[in-house]
């Protein structure tokens, strides 16, 4: 079957959003999948860094709240804290990871969660791979004609991951190594 040029890609039947969250910067990604093949539908930054403390969780609420509503996602990846030397900057981060999971979950979505090692496997191939490495990869496997910035680019690649993992049980899923891996 061919299709003529000006006849619109189908639409991907599964729309996850990714979220990067960060006390400062927070990267939110929209795609559209099927497991397989995968579309960006939106993804950028929401910059809060001047903003005082309490308002930057509203504000990373309110936005989380908009991007639910407008694309309508099914479901929400986010990336699972990791292990910080400063308790006070680990406390800010899980603060504003929970405004954006109160969000989405406001919203109704389900939540999945993937370690920072999980999702640069599943979208570079190697676990200890650099930011700039997931940014080249989902530049590619989203046709995206420019690089998306670091946290547009994990927050994009957390989707990705998502999405790759669709129908695999979770307790395989959560393997972040082949090392890891048990049936």
């Amino acid at each position: 079957m061919t299709r003529s040029p000006r006849t619109a890609p189908p639409r991907l039947a599964h729309r996850i959003l990714g979220i990067d969250p960060g006390s400062r910067f927070t990267g939110y990604g929209v795609i559209d999948t099927d497991g397989r093949h995968s579309r960006r539908v939106a993804s950028g930054c929401i910059r809060v860094d001047k903003a005082p403390w309490p308002d930057r969780l509203r504000l990373i609420f309110d936005e989380v709240e908009q991007l639910v509503l407008t694309h309508r996602p099914h479901e929400l990846a986010v990336e699972q804290l990791i292990f910080a030397r400063d308790p006070s900057a680990a406390l800010k981060l899980g603060q504003a990871r929970g405004a954006a999971l109160c969000a989405a979950l406001r919203g109704e979505l389900t939540v999945h969660e993937y370690s920072p090692k999980s999702v640069k496997l599943a979208v570079v191939g190697t676990g200890g791979a650099q930011k700039s490495q997931v940014q080249h990869m989902v530049q590619v496997l989203l046709t995206m004609e420019t690089s998306p910035g670091e946290d547009e680019a994990d927050a994009l690649a957390i989707a990705l991951c998502h999405a790759h993992s669709m129908g695999i049980p979770g307790r395989k899923r959560m393997a972040a190594s082949w090392r890891d891996w048990r049936p």
